[in-house]
C-alpha cells in the first residue's frame, strides 16, 4: 500500500466553453504547473467542466413545465422549469422538501436536484438564463479523455469525473465519482485477512469515490477555479470497470 499520496490542482485552467479541447487544456495545465504526464497518474476532473465542454446547457425559456413539474415546484418552492428538467433527468423522485428534490438520476445514482446546477453559470449571449446538466455518459466522457491523453502523451493514466453530493445523516457535501476510466472503482476485500488473521466479510473500498472526495478538497465549491486535480502515489489497479460499479443494486439498498 502507498505511504504517500500527493494532490496537485493544475493551475490556471481557463473558463470552459462548449467544444473546448479538454485534452489540450489538461496538457497545458500540466505544463503551467511544471509537471509532465506520467504512468500511474490519476486525473480528477470536475463534472462541471466536462458538462460545459460537452455543451450540456439548458435554456430555461425553452422548457415547458408539465403538470407534474408545476405541482412539485409548488411543494418544493423551486422554479417550475428547473423542476421539469430534474424530472427529465431522473428515474424517480425519492424525497422532497422546500428547496431540494432527491431523485434517482437516470444514470442510477441518488442525487439532489439531478445534479442540475446554476452556480458559476452565466446566461447565454442573449441574456437567457440557463442551467448545466450532468454529462450524458460520464463514464464515456472519462474514457474519451483518458484515451486522448494516452494517445497524445504516451502515458497510462486514469480519469475520474467527480461531483459533490450530500449524504444521509451527515451535514455537508463531499465529492464522489460519477464516471471513471482506467481504475478499479471498487476494491473488494471480502475474504482478505485483517491484522489478526480474521477474514473480512463485507469490506469493499470505494477507491474512485475516495479519490474524488480528496480531489474536491482542492477544487472547492465556490470561486476557486481549480477543476482539475492530479493525484500521484496511489497504486491503483487498472480496470475496464467504470462508475456503474459504485452504484448499489436496488435489491441491496436498505433505505429505499
Amino acid at each position: 500500500m502507498p505511504t504517500q499520496l500527493t494532490l496537485t490542482a493544475l493551475p490556471e485552467i481557463p473558463a470552459i466553453e462548449p467544444g473546448d479541447d479538454l485534452t489540450q487544456i489538461v496538457v497545458d495545465g500540466y505544463a503551467r504547473g511544471g509537471l509532465e504526464p506520467a504512468d500511474g497518474d490519476v486525473l480528477i476532473v470536475a463534472q462541471k467542466v466536462v458538462s460545459k465542454a460537452e455543451g450540456r446547457y439548458a435554456r430555461l425559456s425553452e422548457i415547458e413545465p408539465s403538470d407534474t413539474a408545476l405541482q412539485l415546484a409548488g411543494t418544493t418552492e423551486k422554479d417550475p422549469q428547473v423542476v421539469e428538467l430534474i424530472l427529465r433527468e431522473s428515474r424517480e423522485v425519492i424525497r422532497q422538501r422546500p428547496g431540494v428534490i432527491i431523485v434517482e438520476h437516470r444514470l442510477g445514482y441518488v442525487h439532489a436536484n439531478a445534479g442540475i446546477d446554476r452556480s458559476n453559470i452565466t446566461s447565454d449571449d442573449d441574456g437567457d438564463p440557463r442551467v448545466l446538466l450532468l454529462p450524458l455518459d460520464p463514464d464515456m466522457s472519462a474514457k474519451a479523455l483518458r484515451d486522448a491523453l494516452r494517445a497524445r502523451c504516451n502515458v497510462d493514466i486514469a480519469v475520474i469525473i467527480n461531483d459533490s453530493a450530500g449524504r444521509a445523516w451527515r451535514n455537508g457535501v463531499v465529492g464522489f465519482a460519477i464516471g471513471c476510466a482506467g481504475i478499479e472503482p471498487v476494491r473488494d476485500l471480502v475474504g482478505h485477512p485483517d491484522m489478526f488473521g480474521r477474514k473480512l466479510e463485507r469490506t469493499q473500498v470505494a477507491v474512485a469515490d475516495e479519490l474524488a472526495a480528496a480531489g474536491s478538497l482542492l477544487m472547492g465549491q465556490a470561486d476557486e477555479g481549480t477543476p482539475v486535480v492530479l493525484a500521484r502515489g496511489i497504486r491503483f489497479r487498472s480496470s475496464s470497470a467504470d462508475g456503474k460499479a459504485l452504484i448499489r443494486a436496488r435489491s441491496e439498498d436498505l433505505f429505499r
